[in-house]
């Protein structure tokens, strides 16, 4: 009779220690009652009734999804090899389990061919260049497409664009031709700037005689100074010769 009750108040024990469920603060349990999903349950102390009640564990921490390298036409026909990650979260758990087989095998497979997708839209220089928009664009597609499952896609980042060596080395030229390119408009601008004031000035000597009297004593005293020259040139005021040209200018004129 006491082997009995013994064997009662062990069933007991198994039955009572098999019920009882402890869930950590980042995950919740979503409960089946007879197949029948009856609440979400976490976190802290839980009871479920064995053989009736089931439960399945849902984390709900940020997750961390890498995305395999796949290969990519842009849009200007050129093969890349793109990988990313994705970040995500489980925001209702019930819809995590119940109306998806596996949210994260789902999740990823819809992260590849958006990847895909998305890049085949986009020249070969804009993936190069414009990753931050083309990163919140795949966020934005990603977390509308999985919020039917209570996942939230939080971030996607683009992580590698390998290029073959023939495209490498096309780009290095272009660059190359880019900065020849910009080389010689910026020294064309400078010509142009000087010749600006170039002109400038003389229009001011013109104005001003003795302002270019005073420009040709200025270059005498940089000759005298400079001491390499056997040369010494005078200047021959403006003032001097001036009725000169009148007077061979009206002679001509008759």
């Amino acid at each position: 009779m006491f082997g009995l009750t013994g064997i009662i108040v062990l069933f007991i024990l198994v039955v009572l220690i098999a019920s009882i469920k402890v869930l950590p603060e980042y995950q919740r349990g979503v409960v089946l009652t007879l197949g029948r999903y009856t609440g979400t349950k976490g976190p802290g102390l839980m009871i479920l009734i064995p053989v009736v009640q089931t439960m399945v564990r849902v984390d709900l921490r940020v997750g961390v999804m890498d995305v395999p390298p796949q290969d990519v036409i842009s849009r200007d026909n050129v093969s890349v090899r793109v990988n990313a990650v994705v970040y995500y979260r489980v925001v209702d758990s019930d819809k995590a389990v119940l109306q998806v087989a596996d949210f994260y095998q789902a999740t990823s497979q819809l992260a590849q061919t958006r990847l895909r997708s998305v890049l085949g839209q986009h020249e070969l220089d804009d993936i190069l260049s414009e990753r931050e928009s083309i990163n919140r664009t795949l966020q934005k597609i990603l977390d509308e497409a999985t919020d039917p499952w209570g996942i939230k896609i939080t971030d996607v980042e683009i992580k590698d664009v390998d290029l073959n060596e023939t495209m490498v080395r096309a780009i290095a030229r272009q660059a190359e031709a880019e900065r020849e390119r910009r080389a010689k408009v910026i020294h064309a601008e400078g010509e142009m700037q000087a010749a600006e004031k170039l002109r400038d000035a003389a229009h001011m000597l013109a104005q001003e005689p003795q302002a270019l009297q005073l420009r040709y004593l200025q270059t005498l005293a940089d000759m005298a100074s400079n001491g390499k020259t056997n040369t010494i040139a005078f200047p021959l005021p403006l003032d001097l010769i001036k009725p000169l040209m009148q007077t061979l200018d009206r002679n001509a004129s008759s």
